[in-house]
């Protein structure tokens, strides 16, 4: 039987790819954008397939609604992929309170509220598959990138938790990892702090010229990223993480090495710390 995904965020980027892939691979998609009229072509040229729908991540009544439509328009939903987010690139302190909120409403929050809204439809339907689209930045942050990646750290967490809650009842969960891939993450849309603080420049500044300066010619494909998101999903084993990217493999496997090293260092000192008579089993066992 072919899915219905409810993709947000599908106007540029990742969420267009996916959504075209999906709509190749013959199943059904709706097409959601802050800005509908962005993805109306498409959905016109695919009648049967797609419908448009006015989608912003923060707004309560307009994900609700947009779950309905999905309902009414083809009575299920298999594939909610949380692909709509914005990106940010300046020192922490720089951003501003209303900044940083807004980031994690965009990022987090709304792929939380988004994922709740569909939940009670996948666990009547005793099958479905949450796909969210963080980053390689979900799992190694960087200086100048702390406040988004944070966000994609929680939805880490957040997916990571998920997965349990819901494995029994049928419902699969994926987190994906990009590292650089062609899409307008280099664009106008990213946030820039409210303050520049020359302090921060020898750290801040070569990271923007490597992602402006490389824009357009990152090396990963989002077609392709597209088809590996598909496999998962079809996938009778599907992965909790499909990293993308040698590069974002390249990152990970570098900060595991430092990480391993340095738990090794201070591993005496932190179990020191229990009750002379205290037994210890690990959390959750």
């Amino acid at each position: 039987m072919n899915k219905v995904y409810l993709i947000t965020g599908t106007s540029t980027g990742f969420g267009r790819a996916l959504a075209e892939a999906v709509l190749d691979h013959g199943d059904k998609v709706v097409l959601t954008a802050r800005k509908p009229e962005q993805v109306a072509q498409l959905a016109q040229a695919n009648p049967e397939n797609a419908i448009a729908f006015r989608l912003d991540v923060t707004n309560a009544e307009e994900r609700e609604a947009a779950v309905q439509a999905a309902i009414e328009r083809f009575g299920r939903i298999d594939v909610l992929v949380n692909n709509a987010g914005q990106g940010s690139l300046g020192a922490i302190e720089g951003f501003s309170s209303e900044q940083i909120r807004k980031q994690f409403e965009v990022n987090c929050f709304g792929v939380i509220e988004m994922t709740r809204a569909v939940l009670p439809l996948m666990r009547r339907q005793k099958s479905g598959h949450i796909v969210n689209i963080t980053s390689i930045g979900g799992l190694a942050s960087m200086g100048g990138f702390a406040l988004y990646c944070s966000t994609k750290f929680a939805i880490e967490g957040f997916a990571e938790g998920l997965r349990d809650e819901v494995k029994p009842l049928g419902i699969n969960v994926t987190i994906v990892e990009p590292g650089a891939f062609r899409t307008n993450f280099a664009g106008d849309a990213n946030m820039q702090p409210q303050t520049e603080i020359d302090d921060y420049k020898p750290v801040v500044d070569p990271i923007r010229e490597y992602l402006y300066g490389n824009n357009g010619k990152q090396p990963g494909d989002p077609k392709k990223a597209a088809l590996a998101m598909i496999q998962a999903v079809e996938s009778k084993n599907p992965p909790l993480r499909l990293m993308l990217g040698a590069d974002a493999y390249g990152l990970w496997e570098q900060k595991r090495t430092a990480e391993r090293q340095e738990f090794e260092d201070w591993k005496e000192v932190g179990i020191n710390t229990a009750y002379e008579d205290a037994v210890v089993a690990p959390i959750g066992g």
